[in-house]
């Protein structure tokens, strides 16, 4: 079925055609949110968001842009939600951990990174490369997971991002050598 015949039929309340759309796009949602967070919960989390957020939202869509693209730019924008929301409570943490008269620790500690794909001999190396893209801009970290960890092209990507392709392009290129710049000596190839 057609992507616009889908979303006329969930339109219409086709809870089939819902079904239909969310096998479609789970996995690409999923591994987006995956990159960004770095945590299979989360990533859960947020793919249930996404198209609950599609499910309130369709009659709002216009096809103006693909809804591949659209439902990619809600992942998007949950992900850095969710990202916004968890510095928020580490700060929060921090500072009263400062009043904490026993421990004098840290409340909230980091989630450990778990990525179903990485084979154990990799993780480590995983690990610096995924806190090293938390290090990028927010921009670059956008065009980088887009279009080098889902393998969107950078037209793709662009509609994502409301950038152009050269935009992204650069921003990735950016990216790239920023990434290598923190990972020196830890990780030797990109």
């Amino acid at each position: 079925m057609e992507h616009e015949k889908l979303i006329q039929n969930i339109k219409s309340g086709d809870a089939g055609a819902f079904e239909e759309l969310f096998s479609l796009f789970k996995d690409h949602v999923f591994n987006t949110a995956l990159g960004y967070m770095q945590n299979k919960e989360d990533a859960e989390e947020i793919t249930q968001d996404v198209f609950v957020e599609v499910y309130r939202s369709i009659d709002k869509f216009k096809s103006e842009s693909g809804i591949g693209t659209w439902i990619y730019r809600i992942t998007v924008n949950k992900s850095l939600d969710r990202i916004k929301h968890r510095k928020r409570k580490k700060r929060f943490a921090f500072i009263t951990s400062l009043f904490d008269a026993e421990s004098g620790e840290l409340v909230h500690q980091p989630v450990e990174f778990n990525h179903p794909g990485v084979e154990a001999e990799s993780k480590e190396r995983a690990k610096y490369l995924f806190d090293a893209i938390n290090r990028l801009p927010e921009n670059q970290k956008t065009a980088f997971i887009l279009t080098e960890i889902e393998g969107l092209s950078h037209t793709e990507a662009a509609q994502v991002i409301d950038k152009t392709a050269k935009a992204v392009e650069s921003l990735v290129r950016r990216a790239k050598e920023r990434l290598r710049v923190i990972l020196s000596g830890i990780y030797d190839e990109l």
